[in-house]
């Protein structure tokens, strides 16, 4: 039987664990991973972006609204709790949506819902919790570079690169700090390299004879179809697609 590592869920020949380096940040992550994703999606960027944010989290579930560690976060009055989430009435932090003034001092926890789309929806419709939180957006600066996975929309972004382009967001506003920048989109980049060349190695399963096509090669979903990442992001505006 293969063998796991049960921190990063990658196989043993390939945990992550002793290249990553937790960085000091003072925003506290929360990534809520749905049950499918935390059971099955063994090359989920959740995970591995969890373990390279000191004090952020992962909590498994559906709905929230009775899961006692989300529900100590929201209710803390240390905290400042939002949803990651394009929405019309979001703080856009790109555009000075959130500033310190607006914690006064209290801590910013983000919360992001990691799953496909249509996991990731059911997780907010079941979860008044969430629904009822500030919503947190910021205008991207750059499309996903997932090679291995095909996205729906050209803004659509991994949960590795959702939080590192927040992260550079909430730095530019004065709200954070960010030690190594370059370690999330290092670290998002050696993934794919390794799967890129599995993927291509007649000797192992799930060969692949035809490349990947690189992802401003590719067409796109007109809509989010079931199976597919969560959340999209038009520049510029503060709505979901």
């Amino acid at each position: 039987m293969r063998e796991f590592c049960w921190r990063c869920f990658w196989p043993r020949e390939r945990c992550w664990c002793g290249e990553i380096t937790a960085q000091a940040v003072q925003t506290q992550f929360v990534f809520l991973m749905h049950p499918k994703e935390f059971k099955q999606e063994k090359a989920g960027t959740g995970r591995l972006t969890a373990l390279s944010l000191a004090d952020s989290v992962i909590e498994m579930g559906v709905s929230f609204d009775d899961h006692p560690a989300v529900q100590n976060l929201i209710q803390d009055p240390g905290n400042f709790p939002v949803l990651l989430y394009p929405a019309e009435d979001a703080f856009n932090v790109s555009q000075g949506g959130l500033t310190p003034q607006n914690l006064g001092g209290r801590r910013l926890v983000v919360f992001l819902l990691d799953g496909t789309w249509a996991c990731a929806k059911k997780m907010l419709t079941q979860s008044k919790c969430l629904q009822g939180l500030p919503k947190l957006m910021f205008t991207p600066t750059e499309k996903s570079r997932f090679v291995i996975k095909r996205q729906p929309h050209e803004w659509c972004l991994s949960t590795l690169e959702a939080t590192h382009q927040l992260l550079l967001a909430l730095v530019a506003s004065g709200l954070d700090v960010y030690p190594d920048p370059e370690a999330l989109p290092r670290l998002f980049q050696r993934m794919q390299d390794f799967q890129l060349a599995c993927a291509s190695d007649p000797q192992r399963t799930g060969y692949r004879r035809k490349p990947y096509k690189l992802p401003e090669a590719r067409t796109t979903l007109s809509a989010p179809r079931k199976g597919k990442r969560n959340l999209f992001w038009r520049p510029g505006s503060g709505a979901a697609l």
